[in-house]
């Protein structure tokens, strides 16, 4: 029987992905563990392993094919003694997402979804479903033709928001050409009955006209941007944010980095092996902070507080079109050195898109650095599971007094952003006391 190689989930917020490319070909013998395609997420490309032994019978969907949702059929396989050009004539299933499983019906056996090379970490905590798309009155189903979804994508419209006029309510090109100048858009579906409520924002039609026709272009939001305003959206809506900001003396940082940087060894080329930022010491005094204060290292569920034994502090990278956060694991055991390469390391995979979804998801903490571009003072979004988020201003020389006198010191403002569900406002004041004890005395994470 045909084998139906599915689009994976490579993470487990993932919906679509783009097949960016394959690397075996119909009538290619493949094998358990063979890498048979490259699949691009919002954040990363991953390469996609074969379960089956078999031979491709036929690919369904060419590579550069963008937004495959999960479980699409994207090849079939011939197993081994099958007759291929019959096994690639054969009717794919129609693709949907499997129900949930039983305990009874999870050891049956079923045809298996390609499998991720790097598997993915354990999913994070719940969000708010994202509504379901209008019809147009075919079960669910928005029907419309292939240039009418191009023209749709090319203009980042959602299709499903446009009065198909064509056959049985079938979205056509000439639809979609009406929809680019806000003229035949559906309404927003309501909300239903229960839900919160949350003041309506502008549709894509009221903000298209209060702007002259023309006189703008409309840019169609990639999957990185869109995962990015859904993941904050549900945390500004469903975490009760509150900020605490402290201001830091890095006068013996500063004299501490200097010294580190210039003893640094030297490789063969009489290059220093690390060079320590002033963010390699925030990422360690916030991974010791919440050590000394373990009660901020936690996570919120309904069912009950994560309390997290390691620091894991996801670090703020931007990259075209967004950002990433990679993680540094157990980062209150590592030194400032480890600390500074790893984070090179991410830095330069994460703009290249090759993080694994195990390097940039989960975390205890998070640290958001704008101080190289002169911001002195903002606040952050909390990212969940994270129950706490750094934002890191600039170091600046202020007037301060000491003593009654006034003194020029290297000043550094921090605001911690916190879970008001899982962190009360005393016990974050002692978090980033915590924080500010160990950045005005470096020595300190090193005990």
């Amino acid at each position: 029987m045909p084998i139906n190689i599915l689009m994976p989930a490579l993470s487990p917020t993932m919906e679509k992905g783009n097949l960016a490319k394959w690397l075996k070909k119909e009538g290619d013998k493949v094998k358990s563990g063979d890498v048979i395609a490259e699949i691009e997420t919002d954040k990363a490309t991953m390469e996609v392993e074969a379960i089956d032994e078999g031979t491709i019978a036929k690919i369904l969907v060419p590579e550069g094919t963008q937004d495959v949702p999960v479980n699409d059929v994207i090849a079939v396989l011939a197993g081994e003694g099958e007759d291929v050009k019959a096994a690639g004539a054969a009717k794919p299933s129609v693709s949907a997402a499997p129900p949930k499983a039983t305990e009874a019906s999870a050891a049956a056996p079923a045809p298996a979804p390609a499998a991720p090379k790097a598997a993915p970490p354990p999913a994070p905590a719940p969000q708010a479903a994202a509504p379901a798309a209008q019809s147009n009155g075919h079960g669910g189903r928005v029907f419309s033709s292939p240039l009418a979804r191009r023209l749709a994508k090319d203009a980042g419209i959602d299709v499903a928001m446009v009065t198909g006029t064509g056959p049985h309510g079938r979205v056509v090109a000439r639809d979609v050409e009406q929809a680019k100048s806000g003229k035949g858009l559906k309404a927003p579906a309501a909300a239903p009955s229960g839900a919160p409520s949350i003041a309506p924002t502008m549709s894509d039609k009221q903000i298209l006209s209060l702007f002259e026709p023309g006189s703008y272009d409309i840019v169609p939001h990639d999957g990185m941007r869109r995962t990015i305003a859904q993941r904050l959206t549900a945390s500004i809506q469903n975490v009760p944010h509150f900020y605490l900001t402290i201001d830091c003396d890095i006068g013996k940082l500063l004299a501490a980095r200097e010294e580190i940087n210039a003893a640094a060894p030297k490789d063969k080329e009489k290059k220093p092996l690390y060079k320590i930022s002033v963010n390699d010491f925030v990422i360690k005094a916030m991974a010791v902070a919440l050590q000394k204060i373990p009660n901020c290292n936690v996570s919120w569920t309904e069912s009950g507080m994560v309390k997290h034994h390691h620091s894991d502090v996801g670090v703020a990278v931007a990259m075209p079109g967004g950002l990433i956060t990679p993680i540094i694991r157990k980062a209150e055991t590592k030194t400032l050195s480890t600390i500074s390469n790893e984070m090179k390391d991410f830095a330069a995979r994460a703009r290249s898109r090759k993080l694994k979804p195990e390097e940039y998801q989960g975390g205890t903490t998070a640290v958001s650095n704008l101080g190289m571009y002169g911001i002195s003072h903002f606040t952050a979004v909390i990212n969940p599971p994270h129950a706490t988020i750094l934002a890191v201003g600039t170091s600046e020389e202020r007037p301060v007094v000491r003593g009654g006198k006034i003194e020029i010191a290297h000043m550094m403002s921090v605001t911690l952003s916190c879970d008001h569900r899982a962190i009360d406002g005393a016990l974050g004041a002692e978090l980033i006391g915590a924080f500010k004890q160990l950045i005005e005395n470096p020595v300190m994470m090193m005990v």
